[in-house]
């Protein structure tokens, strides 16, 4: 019993800090979503309305929603990118260490930092990426002026930071027995057979951790476009958290950005109940039964 109420004394600080700043305001968002709340007057109980605000709205909250799941797009390509690139810097060639930290430096650049570097080789005039373009008489799109192209636009700059990505399955790649390469060999199994039999497998877990990381990352993506665009041209870039944002912090309807927060929690855990569904398919862990 001494120890018991020991463990709980060391552990109060902790579970204090849990209830004020973690459960406790989540309640508070909870109960202020079924309210008109704009700050500077008390919140007002209005039900469910909020709610049918939202997916009435087809100026603000269909669009952004749809702007998110464009940028779905880019997981996939993130994947395969950033596991093409530690297959390439696996090798054991002379000076690979230097291309390894080439290819990773882009993931420690702050974001802030990254975006505005990004408008810069973004400009449609002068900016690096257009200015090669016109180099090789290609046509220059004009990216984040344009709602056709801002989308792309963003995902071509995500994938400049995947070397974060890129080290962890560059470390997973150490942790592959080389007897299974050994025997694949004296089986004759070729260059892609040893990828997909081998390589993949043993790599299944990492691919589905950064799966699970990248679902969560999409829907809270944020930082780059309220830096960058604003959500502009013509809500092209209007992605969800920032639509959020917005409805909190510059048009103060606090209830309803508490709604778009509970929507997004609940879009959040469905999809990654999905990808977790979807992995006992997929994903192979070492000592399981075959």
């Amino acid at each position: 019993m001494g120890e018991s109420r020991t463990a709980l004394l060391f552990l109060a600080p902790w579970l204090l800090g849990l209830v004020l700043f973690t459960v406790g305001p989540i309640l508070v968002t909870l109960f202020l979503s079924f309210t008109d709340y704009r700050v500077l007057s008390p919140p007002r109980w209005v039900g469910l309305d909020n709610y049918k605000e939202l997916f009435t709205d087809t100026e603000t909250f269909w669009p952004s929603l749809g702007n998110t799941a464009f940028l779905f797009l880019e997981l996939p390509l993130s994947l395969v990118v950033g596991l093409a690139l530690a297959l390439l810097l696996n090798q054991k060639l002379k000076g690979m260490a230097l291309f390894r930290t080439i290819f990773y430096l882009p993931s420690l650049v702050p974001t802030v930092a990254s975006a505005l570097l990004w408008l810069w080789l973004l400009n449609p005039e002068h900016g690096l990426i257009n200015e090669a373009l016109r180099a090789l008489h290609l046509p220059a799109p004009t990216w984040l002026a344009s709602p056709l192209w801002s989308k792309p636009a963003i995902i071509l700059m995500d994938l400049w930071g995947v070397g974060g990505s890129m080290v962890i399955y560059l470390a997973a790649l150490q942790g592959v027995p080389q007897d299974y390469y050994e025997a694949a060999e004296l089986d004759g199994a070729n260059g892609w057979q040893r990828l997909r039999h081998i390589t993949l497998p043993s790599l299944s877990p990492v691919i589905f951790f950064n799966l699970i990381l990248g679902v969560i990352g999409t829907f809270q993506y944020f930082t780059q476009t309220f830096l960058m665009t604003k959500g502009g041209p013509d809500k092209s870039t209007l992605f969800y958290a920032l639509s959020l944002y917005q409805n909190a912090f510059e048009f103060f309807r606090m209830g309803l950005a508490c709604a778009m927060a509970w929507v997004l929690f609940v879009l959040t855990i469905g999809a990654t109940w999905l990808v977790f569904k979807s992995s006992a398919r997929w994903v192979y862990y070492e000592g399981e039964k075959g």
